[in-house]
């Protein structure tokens, strides 16, 4: 097998494509990088700029309309690295100051630390600041 070396992209499937596109570009900074249409979905790629985070939604036209549970097989949540501590207590700040519910700031160590959230489908999401791994 060839080594893996990245992960390219992840795609969430969503309810409604426009408000989740507006939802992680207004509350996280993604920007809408191309649209694509199929036979039976429509998905948007983001990018976080200056990064290589690849993040698609797509809503398929027959799809469920039932919001996200992490209990069920498959994702369990997406978290999203920022470079420090002060970083996650910021995004603790936005967060508050948008309405939107979140966990404590939870520290592990110094120089770790990660807060908890939600998507509008209930998709749990993490902000965490992590010292490289060697």
């Amino acid at each position: 097998m060839a080594p893996i070396t990245s992960v390219h992209h992840l795609s969430l499937t969503v309810t409604d494509l426009m408000r989740s596109v507006e939802w992680y570009t207004q509350l996280l900074g993604f920007s809408i990088e191309r649209e694509i249409q199929g036979a039976t979905f429509r998905r948007m790629r983001l990018r976080h700029s200056g990064t290589s985070v690849i993040l698609t939604l797509t809503q398929h036209h027959e799809g469920s309309l039932e919001t996200f549970r992490e209990t069920t097989t498959g994702l369990d949540h997406l978290a999203f690295l920022v470079p420090t501590v002060a970083d996650v207590e910021a995004c603790e700040r936005l967060f508050e100051d948008r309405g939107v519910p979140h966990s404590e700031v939870k520290r592990d160590a110094p120089d770790v630390a990660r807060i908890f959230f939600r998507d509008p489908d209930n998709i749990q999401l993490e902000v965490m600041a992590a010292p490289p791994r060697r």
